[in-house]
């Protein structure tokens, strides 16, 4: 996808989804692009992988957030981190989160954005997201991941090396 259309396909989920961003116009929006041109690229590979980033307004600042109904289809199947996969005995899966993130340089979402995301909109009905999880946790080997029913958001744990086919995780990337 060129930069143009990437532009175009921003503004038009933008425009369509104002109660994510009520305070915000796109001029200032293509701004921020314009104030750091590595957002592009970050952008661009929440795009590449179905995250559907659009701009979000929450308590503590502006972001780029995955808004993909579901969890993005190009980030299923994941472990948590490097460590679970590699330690997998069986069937280790092909990447981790934390090692796509890193890759696309992007931070995954914790439970707080998490939560405040789904006081805008539902997300996540059908299948599950990883979450950043706190280290003391996830040295015990387990890690986060949430969903939304019934109108309430969950969480719940798994071990890390565990993954399946409908759940992936959920990026962002702080503009302000």
């Amino acid at each position: 996808m060129t930069r143009e259309n990437l532009l175009e396909t921003l503004k038009n989920r933008f425009e369509t989804n104002m109660q994510r961003h009520r305070s915000l116009t796109w001029d200032l929006v293509e701004e921020y692009f314009s104030n750091d041109p590595s957002l592009i690229e970050k952008v661009a590979g929440m795009e590449d992988t179905g995250g559907q980033p659009d701009v979000f307004v929450l308590e503590d600042g502006i972001y780029f957030i995955d808004s993909s109904k579901e969890s993005p289809e190009g980030r299923r199947s994941l472990c948590y981190d490097k460590a679970a996969r590699e330690n997998r005995k069986v069937r280790p899966a092909l990447s981790s989160v934390e090692e796509m993130c890193e890759d696309m340089q992007v931070d995954l979402v914790d439970e707080k954005i998490y939560s405040l995301m789904q006081e805008v909109e539902d997300f996540d009905t059908k299948t599950t997201s990883w979450l950043k999880t706190e280290d003391d946790f996830r040295n015990k080997g387990g890690a986060i991941f949430a969903n939304k029913h019934y109108g309430r958001t969950f969480f719940y744990y798994n071990k890390a090396d565990s993954y399946f086919e409908s759940r992936g995780f959920r990026a962002f990337v702080l503009i302000s």
